[in-house]
């Protein structure tokens, strides 16, 4: 038999059949060459774990500061969560065996941490003499952990880019199954119904329900063949005009605008069912809108059109007697502050509240004529921001009869904060100021009154006052009768 086959089935896994043929000869700088070319980093420790020389084969990791680690522990080097590794590795001297290779990462002193994999070799006692202990053969892993960092980049990027895809995906199923015309996705090539919304469902009845369903049997002899024009214009050029037909169940008249998208390997039509307005149709929808405008028109409440910016574009006549304006000629382009209250301050409220919310209800002011009178008003609007011409739409209410012409609310105190905040623009602020702490002033002694049984020494006292002095309140609001400032 071959001697080269016999010794390869007695070989033993990690070791060299004939070593000491091999190395015997080798002197210590061949050896140190050896063990320098085995690995990244090699580090050679004491008993204790210290380092006491180390090779490197990158000269690049040099200039990490890797030479600081001579002279220190090995587990002092590395990061926290290494340690229980590196302490691991140092006290398995089970065998003369490498150890198992495990991923450390040491610390440099530039803050950087290398991704290393070190695996230890316990030198015997008998020839350590004082020398080497142990040696601990490193891999640079930062190859690897770049490369998985991208892969976990592209991970991420994939993940990222399948849930925008999702989004929109959901967003686009919505549309498709809120909108109210007719849609229906056919197939290219069969012109077969694929999918379809409610809209199409409500309009051609239960016969998208059949396998293999196509449009034009739900339509008349002479549509099918302006649709099948449209059909062959969209697979020869990817273009077609829409068309009429007539749907043959009730007789109802259609466009057809339909579109050619690509899926993968196949191609879909996406067809689009818009009923024709007939002459009837439209001149009910003009009727109405006509009636509006007259009811508008006539109605109690003033309401005015304006841009964006408050200037008027359209009135009714109660805003032109509440301007005190003879004709809308002499409203139309003037800005709507002209006539409010507290000019600078309520179309500007008015504006921004409309740019946020849209509606806004019931904003108290009051409207100047052009002749001095006041008028107290209540203030509704709307911003529209469709349409071929965005504006925003005012309704203003007269409040006067209720709130009553007797009302002096300089003078009187405000029962409510809707009454307080009615102030504003109206009273001074220091009489604002004032007032406020009279009701707060009252309402504490009626609830210490309450509380004490009517008893005014008792009151005075859970308030803070002397009897005196809450007699004084007392007579101040109209609260004591004539000769009652006696204890109860």
């Amino acid at each position: 038999m071959n001697p080269i086959l016999q010794t390869a089935r007695e070989w033993i896994p990690g070791r060299f059949e004939n070593a000491q043929r091999v190395f015997a000869h080798m002197d210590a700088d061949m050896v140190s060459n050896l063990v320098t070319a085995a690995a990244d980093v090699v580090l050679v420790m004491d008993e204790a774990g210290v380092i006491q020389d180390a090779a490197f084969s990158n000269q690049e990791l040099l200039s990490y500061g890797c030479q600081t680690w001579l002279g220190q522990h090995w587990e002092h080097t590395v990061s926290e969560e290494s340690r229980p590794k590196v302490i691991a590795m140092l006290s398995d001297t089970s065998g003369d065996s490498a150890s198992r290779w495990r991923h450390v990462n040491q610390a440099t002193q530039n803050g950087v941490e290398l991704p290393l994999s070190f695996s230890v070799i316990h030198v015997p006692s008998g020839v350590a003499k004082g020398g080497a202990s142990a040696l601990a053969f490193g891999r640079d892993l930062r190859p690897q952990a770049a490369l998985q960092q991208k892969l976990l980049n592209a991970q991420r990027s994939v993940e990222r880019d399948y849930w925008q895809l999702k989004h929109a995906e959901t967003r686009y199923r919505l549309l498709f199954q809120v909108s109210s015309e007719a849609m229906l996705i056919l197939d290219a090539d069969s012109e077969k119904l694929e999918d379809s919304n409610p809209a199409a469902l409500a309009l051609l009845g239960d016969g998208l329900s059949k396998s293999g369903w196509t449009l034009s049997q739900s339509l008349d002899k002479n549509s099918t063949a302006g649709l099948s024009q449209v059909f062959a214009g969209l697979r020869a050029s990817g273009q077609a005009q829409p068309t009429n037909i007539r749907l043959s169940q009730d007789g109802t008249q259609m466009t057809a605008s339909a579109s050619l998208f690509r899926q993968e390997h196949s191609s879909h039509f996406l067809v689009r069912l818009i009923p024709i307005r007939t002459a009837a149709d439209r001149s009910t929808g003009d009727h109405a809108r006509q009636m509006l405008a007259d009811i508008m028109e006539s109605a109690p409440d003033a309401f005015v059109v304006t841009d964006l910016s408050g200037h008027v574009l359209s009135a009714n006549r109660a805003f032109l007697q509440l301007a005190q304006v003879s004709n809308e000629a002499l409203v139309r382009g003037e800005s709507l502050e002209r006539w409010l209250g507290r000019a600078g301050v309520d179309m500007s409220v008015l504006i921004s509240n409309l740019r946020q919310r849209d509606v806004f209800r019931l904003f108290a002011t009051r409207m100047r004529g052009a002749y001095g009178s006041t008028t107290d008003v209540e203030i509704s609007a709307v911003a529209v921001t469709s349409g071929e011409q965005r504006c925003l739409g005012f309704t203003i209410r007269d409040i006067g009869l209720r709130m009553g012409k007797e009302a002096k609310p300089s003078r009187e105190m405000p029962r409510s904060t809707g009454q307080m905040t009615e102030l504003v623009g109206r009273v001074p602020l220091k009489d604002i100021v004032r007032d406020t702490t009279d009701l707060i002033e009252q309402l504490c002694i009626e609830a210490a009154l309450e509380l004490t049984g009517d008893n005014r020494a008792s009151a005075a006292e859970m308030l803070g006052l002397s009897r005196q002095s809450l007699y004084v309140k007392l007579r101040r609001f109209g609260m004591s009768d004539p000769g009652a400032d006696t204890d109860a």
